[in-house]
């Protein structure tokens, strides 16, 4: 009888254990996708004080994932593959356009696509 008695005690011990892991790998899951989707639509500047200013060429041709790893090389955005969804869900998708940009860390990634869809006058031109 005691070692039926453990056994119970075993298995009922075990999956416990095993609904708290299920339930703490949820928690971080969910936490991690509220984390990427708030950054999609509210991401904020690598520098939110004056920043530096950065020149980037953007050539014909290039893609959003593209041009989101010439900005995370460039040290402007965090991460290029999120800055895919960024433009992807942003009033700007399709619109970036190719040039010689002067951005800067200060800048969110909807203010830098905001120029390099031509809808802000840059100090160059």
């Amino acid at each position: 009888m005691n070692k039926k008695l453990a056994v119970t005690i075993g298995m009922t011990a075990l999956k416990i254990a095993v609904v708290i892991g299920i339930v703490l790998a949820m928690y971080h899951l969910c936490f991690a996708a509220y984390d990427v989707g708030y950054r999609i639509f509210a991401e904020e500047a690598i520098d939110p004080g004056a920043g530096i200013s950065v020149s980037v060429s953007i050539v014909d041709g290039k893609t959003p994932r593209e041009i989101g790893e010439i900005l995370e090389e460039k040290g402007l955005i965090r991460s290029g593959t999120l800055f895919v969804f960024q433009e992807m869900f942003s009033e700007y998708h399709d619109e970036l356009q190719p040039g010689v940009y002067e951005l800067n860390t200060g800048m969110t990634p909807f203010e830098m696509m905001e120029i390099m869809a031509g809808q802000v006058e840059t100090e160059e031109e």
